[in-house]
């Protein structure tokens, strides 16, 4: 929702943009998309802009870093220092171009015009506002003319990406992506349950036979150790007696975070699969990101022809049944 007057945006001079949205969300919920990293990449660049990467110190002193990916893929990096920090009501940042490390750079670096000062800064407050969120963006420092107007068109962008991030959910219950001619598949899930539930239903021994793989095949346990280096074996059976072996290595482990392993059918010996699975705690939800890296495109669509897309929902679906039965037994 925005305000009866619409979006506010105006250059109060030469060297300062100020921006007022209003959004139908409390202001915690839109504190949180400012100051935590995996809110602020949801929304963070401007259109078709991407934010693979943001990290946040939140505190007077502390730093961020974010990056801005383009359509055609060229990242624009920026830097800064927390100046004021005032929970649910008042942001102020300092704000540089810099490169992949954090050090800062010359706008010209990414090809920028204009005569830029040395430091611009971002104060950004948020009020209540009949149940919503009023949030004013002052940001200064900024050349001026057509640049100006430009950088207000990026925020006010990115602010129509707050807004739909903030009215719904960021992903559908599972989401599997996999782009023509890439040998990977990225999968999405959202889950009802607490970050710490889920990484414990992804990594007992005890609850994988509940959930790992489609309904019509039951899983057995053969070796399961969940630390770096570890080693696990997994065996499906079919109503016909058929057995399917899969194995593979723990590369990482970060509890409640993050797990990373191989995956080698052993139907197809030699064909290993990378696979990564990052876990984003929602407000008491999860998000689940499975990316898997295949050897070649060849292996990655030979895995979906034989039914990956079968197992990847089925197992989304029955995990989702398996944690509700978990927190009712808590």
């Amino acid at each position: 929702m925005r305000e009866d007057t619409s979006t506010a945006s105006r250059t109060t001079n030469a060297r300062e943009l100020v921006i007022t949205r209003a959004f139908r969300a409390p202001r915690r919920l839109v504190w949180k998309a400012w100051t935590d990293p995996v809110h602020f990449r949801r929304w963070w660049g401007p259109g078709t802009f991407t934010c693979p990467a943001c990290a946040i110190d939140l505190r007077v002193g502390g730093t961020y870093r974010n990056c801005m990916r383009s359509p055609d893929g060229k990242d624009f990096w920026t830097t800064g220092e927390y100046l004021e920090i005032v929970p649910l009501e008042r942001l102020v940042y300092t704000d540089h171009f810099a490169d992949e490390h954090g050090n800062i750079v010359p706008p010209s670096h990414y090809g920028f015009p204009g005569d830029w000062t040395d430091q611009m800064v971002v104060t950004v407050t948020f009020e209540d506002l009949n149940g919503g969120t009023k949030m004013t963006l002052r940001h200064t420092g900024l050349p001026a003319g057509e640049l100006s107007a430009q950088t207000g068109m990026g925020w006010n962008e990115s602010f129509d990406k707050l807004e739909q991030s903030l009215g719904q959910p960021q992903y559908p219950q599972t989401r599997m992506v996999a782009g023509p001619g890439t040998q990977e598949v990225v999968v999405t899930r959202l889950l009802d349950a607490p970050r710490e539930l889920v990484f414990t239903a992804l990594t007992d021994p005890g609850h994988i036979p509940h959930w790992w793989g489609p309904r019509r095949l039951s899983t057995t346990v053969v070796r399961m150790e969940v630390k770096e280096g570890g080693i696990w074996r997994f065996l499906q059976h079919d109503a016909a007696g058929n057995a399917y072996g899969f194995h593979g290595v723990y590369h990482d482990v970060v509890r409640p975070e993050r797990l990373v392993w191989t995956f080698e059918f052993e139907g197809t010996p030699g064909h290993v699969m990378l696979e990564t699975v990052t876990l984003d705690d929602l407000d008491g939800k999860t998000r689940v990101t499975d990316t898997a890296v295949f050897q070649s495109v060849a292996d990655r669509d030979a895995m979906q022809r034989a039914g990956m897309e079968e197992g990847v929902v089925e197992s989304t679906e029955r995990l989702g049944e398996l944690l509700r039965i978990l927190q009712k037994s808590a």
